[in-house]
């Protein structure tokens, strides 16, 4: 990965921290590693709903929107990371989801969306 790009997920990454605090979520985990991959942003919601947050950002629409780069093979990793953190930590009887947050920066700033419930339990 370029430098670029990493810069860019890193600053999107905070940007979508601030956002999620703001929300009243509360971050469990950042850059949780297991064998089975990475989860950008692990955190409860409001509703105390545990969620696997994938960020994704873009500086150009050129490779389409953020939330588009969440494809199948991401949704399968990210889900496997899910079922491990799960188990590893007791929480099968939680409610838990998938989210992505698509961050969009430009010259005059940036947008942000939170996508709650952006996939299901993918494992192929």
């Amino acid at each position: 990965m370029s430098f670029a790009r990493k810069q860019l997920g890193e600053s999107g990454e905070e940007i979508a921290l601030r956002f999620l605090k703001k929300s009243r979520f509360k971050i469990v985990a950042q850059n949780y590693r297991c064998k089975f991959g990475e989860v950008d942003i692990i955190a409860r919601d409001p509703d105390n709903i545990l969620s696997f947050i994938e960020v994704k950002t873009r500086s150009s629409r050129t490779h389409g929107t953020p939330q588009e780069a969440v494809h199948h093979r991401k949704q399968a990793q990210i889900s496997r990371v899910a079922l491990e953190f799960i188990q590893r930590y007791g929480l099968e009887n939680h409610r838990a989801r998938f989210d992505v947050v698509a961050v969009q920066l430009s010259s005059s700033g940036y947008t942000i969306e939170l996508i709650q419930n952006a996939f299901d339990l993918t494992m192929g």
